[in-house]
């Protein structure tokens, strides 16, 4: 059989061979006593590349969040974040769960943004004791369901102020910090600059197994490392993880490029075709999501019959599919996945 074109999402990567010596070479310790060398490399490394006091190592970017919300807030305060945010989707109500925090949701616009209107006007009156207590905004970038939309920087400098103005920190959902960096042509520290946190994930884009990075002040990782070790977060010799994170800061950020031109080719060739449009304004890293009402097909519909074709996509909706390109999918993916897309919309029997 043809090799099998996974495009559901970047989360589908294997790490490279040399990622994998990284892992069965590294130098081991005990975490939880602080002990392993190469955790805290890496924790270091992160934090410096981010332009932040210190890191913390964690199992998942929905750890990662968690951790930062609970260390931000108290029981009965409030975030603000966006309504097409991972943390208010896609984390099982966490926060609310675990630390009796609120969300409060304003719309997300089509370019991953939320308005400074919205942003201001979802603030709290603190002299109302009918209202939780305003204590956090909550930006992803990219933005995943916007199609890996990127947030600049003259954009993340205006939320910087309004939170000034409200008085609150900012958290960034940075899952795919690294493929805003890369687009934007920037370090990845000057696009956190306006934050008080971030979290980013290295088992994306990057290619690693397993693992996510939690970087902000000291004193807040200090406080994230205690609600880390609440909810069984403390690993022993997580080295063999670690050292798949920075073989991934140092061999795979600058190959996310490649990922963009590829999402961008992808994109460009489906547009062509009968019935299917772009859902997206633009196409900014490796998420295009396209609208297949116009093919007649119903979105369950098209990803099975694109599955016959040994294509893997994503129903995101009700008329809506998602692909996602990453390391592994190269531009000759792209092309037998475009001709396979193609025969599905002009029923090609299969």
């Amino acid at each position: 059989m043809p090799t099998i074109i996974d495009l559901r999402s970047d989360t589908v990567t294997l790490p490279p061979p040399e990622m994998r010596r990284a892992m069965y070479e590294a130098e081991l310790g005990d975490d939880v006593y602080g002990e392993d060398p190469t955790v805290n490399r890496l924790q270091q490394r992160a934090a410096e590349l981010l332009g932040k006091e210190a890191g913390l190592f964690v199992s998942t970017g929905t750890m990662g969040n968690l951790m930062a919300v609970l260390t931000h807030c108290r029981r009965g305060d409030e975030v603000i974040l966006g309504d097409r945010s991972h943390i208010f989707n896609a984390e099982g109500g966490g926060s609310a769960v675990l630390g009796g925090v609120a969300m409060h949701p304003v719309p997300t616009e089509p370019d991953g943004t939320l308005s400074r209107a919205q942003l201001r006007a979802a603030v709290r009156d603190p002299s109302d004791a009918h209202y939780p207590r305003t204590a956090l905004i909550c930006l992803e970038n990219t933005q995943n369901p916007c199609g890996g939309a990127v947030l600049d920087l003259p954009y993340m400098s205006q939320v910087r102020a309004t939170a000034d103005e409200i008085g609150v920190p900012i958290h960034l959902d940075g899952a795919r910090l690294f493929n805003a960096a890369v687009y934007l042509g920037l370090p990845a520290s000057d696009v956190v600059r306006a934050v008080d946190s971030v979290s980013f994930c290295f088992s994306k884009g990057l290619a690693a197994p397993v693992g996510s990075m939690l970087c902000g002040s000291r004193a807040f990782i200090e406080q994230a490392h205690c609600w880390r070790k609440v909810v069984g977060g403390g690993t022993r010799q997580a080295g063999v993880l670690a050292a798949a994170g920075l073989y991934a800061l140092d061999h795979m950020v600058d190959r996310l490029a490649d990922d963009h031109e590829n999402a961008r080719v992808l994109a460009d060739g489906l547009v062509e075709l009968p019935g299917v449009r772009l859902a997206q304004p633009r196409v900014q890293t490796n998420i295009v999501i396209v609208d297949v009402a116009g093919t007649g097909l119903a979105p369950t519909a098209f990803v099975e019959r694109l599955m016959k074709e040994g294509v893997l996509s994503g129903e995101y909706g009700d008329t809506l599919v998602r692909f996602v390109t990453h390391y592994g999918i190269e531009r000759a993916d792209i092309d037998r996945a475009l001709v396979s897309v193609r025969r599905i919309v002009q029923r090609v029997p299969v």
